[in-house]
């Protein structure tokens, strides 16, 4: 991961604005994806109440941004926010590969659905952490 540190779009010290507008590169459907993340996180995982941009930062330590991050919550995960927190939380724990993600999220002809198992890697996230979504 020291590798990645030096091409990462965001730092700690930035403004949640400022960070949204790196990573969604001018793409207003990320941006509005990163948006509902920083916004609604904190609702749907109550372990983002000290850092609502820890899914945004894990993001970027994929390098996921821009339209990728659009395909992620449109295309993959259909507007589920849940569902597109539970995968970002799948990835950052390492039960799914951050680099089939990554691939799955830079195919725009929605092929990126079949590499990646939504419902199963919610259920796991359901399952290991019962607060997550639990509303």
């Amino acid at each position: 991961m020291n590798n990645k540190k030096s091409t990462l779009r965001i730092q700690e010290t930035d403004q949640p604005a400022a960070a949204i507008a790196a990573m969604s590169g001018g793409n207003y459907g990320a941006w509005d994806a990163l948006t509902r993340i920083f916004k609604h996180g904190e609702d749907i995982d109550p372990e983002l109440r000290n850092n609502a941009m820890l899914p945004i930062q894990a993001l970027d330590a994929f390098g996921i941004y821009g339209t990728d991050i659009y395909v992620l919550y449109n295309d993959i995960c259909q507007r589920d926010l849940p569902k597109t927190l539970a995968v970002i939380k799948a990835a950052s724990l390492q039960i799914f590969s951050s680099d089939v993600l990554k691939d799955a999220c830079s195919r725009q002809d929605y092929s990126g659905r079949e590499l990646v198992p939504v419902f199963d890697l919610y259920d796991k996230i359901r399952y290991r952490f019962p607060n997550f979504n639990n509303k």
